[in-house]
């Protein structure tokens, strides 16, 4: 399997605090947002290799980045924008790492801005049992929050039966968490679903589509779930790992 990373957004909504510097490289406590996740990748065994989408602006940063993760081969592409508004989408850039690195293989499908306290390996596992595509969710009591989210409904077998990107009236409580699986057969789908005109946009998009025409399944993740977009949220996030600025 491999794990593939999508760190290439501008960060527009957190410039007021951190201006020209990519969000996946913020520090939150003692370490980066993207650290959290490397860490739980090195953590799954059935990962063989690392990719990372990000831009031209950024491109250096993660590169220097990189240097302090001697213990894990992380491959990184540019993909060659600039700026937001020339940017690919996280569909675009899913497309773009599979394509230059000719990846045949199962993949897990990352956000870089997110972190979580529950292991990511038992997700894995989850598709290791029931060798499906699969997404990520958490149960959110807050209605006025998941109006600002992917909202997904599931049948009895944990199923998707229906998503719904930022809906005004949301008719579930899970909410999409930006990991996803996606077996070595249906990895060819993302090139279909873009040439079909599909959103480039967030990654939930896709599966959107994808859960019309095969099974696509959800994997509950207990605990703590942190997207952080925004100041207010980065501020949380801070106050919880014993941030000091």
């Amino acid at each position: 399997m491999k794990a593939l990373i999508l760190a290439a957004g501008y960060g527009t909504r957190l410039e007021a605090v951190v201006k020209d510097f990519p969000k996946a490289l913020v520090m939150v406590g003692k370490k980066t947002i993207l650290d959290y996740l490397i860490d739980q990748i090195v953590d799954i065994s059935a990962i063989d290799g690392v990719y990372l989408a990000t831009n031209s602006k950024f491109y250096n940063h993660f590169k220097d980045w990189r240097e302090t993760r001697p213990d894990v081969k992380i491959e990184i592409l540019d993909d060659q924008t600039s700026s937001n508004e020339e940017r690919l989408g996280a569909i675009g850039d899913l497309r773009l790492l599979i394509e230059h690195f000719n990846i045949q293989d199962d993949i897990l499908v990352c956000a870089s801005d997110t972190i979580v306290q529950p292991r990511l390996a038992p997700f894995i596992e989850s598709f290791k049992n029931k060798s499906a595509s699969w997404i990520c969710v958490r149960r959110d009591p807050d209605e006025e929050d998941r109006k600002h989210r992917g909202i997904i409904a599931v049948d009895d077998e944990m199923r998707v039966i229906s998503f719904e990107e930022k809906p005004e009236h949301p008719q579930s409580d899970l909410a999409a968490v930006p990991f996803y699986i996606y077996p070595k057969e249906v990895v060819p789908r993302v090139k279909e679903y873009l040439d079909a005109d599909g959103i480039a946009d967030a990654p939930g998009h896709f599966v959107a589509w994808l859960y019309q025409k095969e099974p696509v399944y959800a994997y509950n993740i207990n605990g703590n779930v942190m997207d952080i977009g925004n100041p207010e949220s980065l501020a949380k996030a801070r106050k919880i790992y014993g941030h000091s600025s």
